[in-house]
């Protein structure tokens, strides 16, 4: 059954800052061109969309330390299948209730969307850790290893039959059901992190890509896009750094790295990207890119936003917030954008 989830921000006030020139102008006209066409393709009926379907709670557990994890679906409302399968994978001390606005907003905008709630946070509590933390927030205990646990998958030459599975890898195993139904398509599977999020969302990307072919095919290598929302390069000594320089991260997956602008880590990120993609990137902070719109493979967006008080927002509140103004870019925008431009390559 559907679970309930909080709809109101946990940050009421923050918003999106108000640039001197409208987002439109620093993307190029392709890049937009394919935002656009899909607003239009969404609004072109005469009828009142029908409302997506409600969020679906479900429960997975890891292997072998038997973790026991809460997630929740955001079905596709569209009728002709989803536009893409997204996984969300949140911050340090965040929750799927935190990104739910993102969830949502994605799932409006066609796509399949499922949000796990880490070991250690939101209704996945860790039995080891219960009564440890006073607040009840058992994030602020975890440690390296647990950090490697939610992207570990390995055991065996068989991935149906590994005997290690951590967190991402038991949401996949759960995706991959809703394919062999023609639910969701697993061939089109964007995983999206924020902050700490970014860091487990690479690590289990690589992990996934490394799985060798057997006779009836791939077993590995579903990931066709990243999306990385202020990444953490080290938390706890869980370094996001040693990922870089490997395939399919270092050039071939298509990335995209969404910033207020103000994050150092953020920066760090796609500047070692940049070396091993000279000529394909892209920066909607520059007058010039080598690569324009739909052509990059690596994309920078810059989007200024700001807490109340004026102060700095956590990766999950900048990636949850909304723009009512179309003429600024939020990200729930820019990801479906970036789905669009790089599905089919």
């Amino acid at each position: 059954m559907p679970a309930p989830s909080p709809k109101k921000s946990p940050w009421k006030g923050a918003a999106l800052a108000s640039p001197g020139t409208p987002w439109l102008r620093g993307l190029g006209l392709a890049f937009v061109a394919v935002l656009l066409l899909g607003t239009a393709a969404s609004a072109d009926t005469d009828d009142e969309p029908a409302p997506p379907p409600e969020p679906e709670r479900f429960s997975l557990q890891t292997m072998p330390d038997a973790v026991d994890l809460a997630a929740w679906y955001y079905a596709s409302p569209a009728e002709d299948g989803p536009l893409a399968t997204v996984l969300l994978v949140h911050d340090l001390g965040g929750s799927h209730a935190v990104l739910e606005p993102l969830a949502l907003a994605l799932q409006a905008g066609g796509c399949a969307v499922v949000a796990p709630d880490l070991r250690g946070h939101g209704e996945s509590p860790l039995e080891r850790l219960k009564g440890a933390a006073g607040d009840g927030d058992q994030s602020k205990l975890l440690k390296r290893n647990d950090f490697m646990a939610m992207a570990t998958t390995a055991g065996g030459r068989l991935r149906t039959q590994s005997a290690v599975r951590g967190d991402l890898e038991c949401v996949r195993n759960w995706l991959k059901q809703r394919a062999e139904s023609g639910e969701v398509d697993l061939g089109k599977l964007y995983v999206v992190g924020s902050g700490l999020g970014a860091a487990v969302a690479s690590t289990w990307t690589i992990a996934d890509a490394a799985w060798p072919p057997v006779a009836s095919g791939p077993q590995g290598g579903d990931v066709r896009g990243l999306v990385l929302i202020e990444p953490t390069l080290v938390t706890r000594g869980f370094s996001m750094t040693r990922l870089l320089p490997l395939e399919p991260l270092r050039t071939e997956l298509p990335v995209m790295i969404l910033s207020t602008g103000d994050s150092r880590d953020s920066q760090k990120v796609f500047d070692q990207f940049k070396r091993a993609r000279p000529s394909d990137w892209f920066d909607n902070r520059e007058k010039e890119s080598p690569a324009k719109g739909t052509e990059a493979s690596l994309f920078f967006l810059a989007i200024p936003a700001r807490a109340p008080g004026g102060g700095q927002l956590s990766a999950d509140q900048f990636a949850a917030l909304r723009s009512a103004d179309p003429r600024r870019l939020d990200p729930a925008a820019a990801i479906l954008t970036f789905i669009r431009a790089t599905l089919d390559r």
